[in-house]
């Protein structure tokens, strides 16, 4: 069984029940969402227990925040130390990208300490294990993909990026339009390399069936990726990632049919004059499938802040249509983010997909932002404090340049809430004067 074929069926499980309570929304609505596939709860029954998390149409925007180890840097506490500022910081999934170390123990660990959903990207591990026998990455073997894809599902993984939608036809494409940036995206790459070697149809699309089999089996959401997503503005909405794109919506069908749970991933470099179309053009070739963006990030000229570009793209994303965001960090192109650096990349993200949140009218998003404001009007530090998204950063600022005044050190005794307070009668519904 899956979420989904349950919710087909009218059976509410008990994720359905939380996912439901938490959005504030009817069991009902729910139910007919899921049975849609407009929503999905990624939640593989081997990863339990763990806190169902609910993503698509009328619910929250999710954050998600990629970790993992690399060759230089295979340390497993790294990455455990990377999962606890996560959760510190409130991240809805988590994804272990990693392609160095002990790659099956990290992601065991992983498991067990992070209590939400968690995705990977099965091709990294299959392409790390045929490097390691010594072999080029065009010597994967199909039947090593699928057995990589089916031990992580029994594993317990809850969602899984594969780049199926990634066709020689899209090849085509992309050799007749050049880029500026060819593929970004690392799965798509080991894909591309190991098509054009082989002169064969992507694998997990020739054999897509057979991966919807082990997804059903063990309600893994499909994540299907974009292999092609431009990897620079000047490359976006090109024929390629169109090309691609138009494959993944058949895909959701297929997906759709077998009972699987599907959600689509979208493109990463993209000018903010682009983001809108390019999710109206999703979720319409996808169907209202939950549409999982990466950014997008809109210039490429901010190494080292690339978090602030993202969460531009991702607020633009989010009120037009998007449901998911990945996190970037500000290490994006230039090395594995520190621990710090996922802290700012996923704060990032959350204000994205809470301003999102607001425009788009989700129930009760606007409600932290008017307590907030009542706090601050108070000069409320101490309900400031635990309103706001980073408590710590807030209390170090606070403390390293207070004021001898009740307010704040830039205006002081001047300030325009503490003047003006004494003239104002704000008796009555607070509610009211927002209105």
């Amino acid at each position: 069984m899956t979420q989904l074929s349950e919710a087909r069926k009218g059976n509410v499980t008990e994720a359905m029940q939380l996912v439901a309570k938490e959005e504030s929304l009817s069991i009902e609505t729910l139910l007919q969402l899921i049975s849609e596939g407009k929503v999905v709860i990624p939640l593989n029954p081997n990863h339990s227990p763990i806190h169902a998390v609910g993503i698509g149409h009328k619910l929250r925007t999710k954050v998600n925040v990629n970790l993992g180890s690399s060759a230089d840097f295979p340390e497993l506490d790294n990455e455990l130390a990377k999962v606890e500022i996560s959760l510190k910081y409130k991240t809805d999934t988590l994804m272990d990208l990693s392609t160095g170390g002990d790659i099956k123990k990290i992601r065991q660990t992983i498991l067990k300490a992070a209590r939400i959903p968690l995705g990977t990207v099965p091709i990294y591990e299959a392409a790390i294990k045929t490097t390691r026998a010594n072999k080029s990455i065009i010597a994967m073997d199909e039947e090593d993909i699928f057995a990589v894809i089916e031990e992580q599902a029994k594993q317990g993984v809850d969602f899984m990026t594969v780049h199926a939608g990634l066709t020689l036809k899209a090849l085509e494409r992309l050799k007749k339009h050049k880029r500026v940036a060819d593929v970004v995206s690392r799965g798509g790459a080991f894909h591309v390399a190991w098509m054009l070697h082989n002169q064969k149809e992507n694998p997990l699309y020739a054999n897509f069936d057979r991966l919807l089999e082990i997804a059903y089996k063990y309600d893994v959401t499909i994540s299907l990726g974009d292999g092609l997503r431009p990897g620079s503005i000047l490359d976006a909405t090109d024929r390629a990632q169109i090309e691609e794109l138009l494959t993944l919506g058949e895909l959701v069908s297929e997906a759709w049919s077998r009972n699987v749970q599907v959600m689509v991933e979208g493109p990463g470099h993209v000018p903010l004059d682009q983001i809108e179309m390019n999710m109206k053009i999703q979720k319409r070739v996808c169907q209202g499938a939950p549409f999982y963006v990466l950014g997008p990030l809109v210039t490429d000229i901010a190494p080292g802040y690339d978090h602030i570009v993202s969460a531009i793209g991702g607020t633009v994303a989010a009120a037009a249509g998007a449901d998911f965001l990945c996190y970037v960090t500000p290490s994006e192109h230039l090395g594995l983010p520190s621990v710090d650096d996922v802290r700012e990349g996923l704060i990032a993200s959350r204000i994205a997909a809470h301003a999102a949140d607001i425009v788009k009218g989700v129930k009760g998003a606007i409600d932290i932002d008017l307590k907030l404001s009542e706090a601050r009007r108070r000069l409320d530090w101490g309900e400031q404090k635990k309103l706001v998204l980073d408590p710590e950063k807030f209390e170090k600022i606070r403390n390293k340049r207070k004021s001898k005044s009740e307010a704040c050190s830039m205006c002081g005794d001047f300030c325009a809430l503490k003047v003006v307070d004494d003239f104002l009668d704000h008796s009555g519904d607070a509610d009211e004067h927002t209105r």
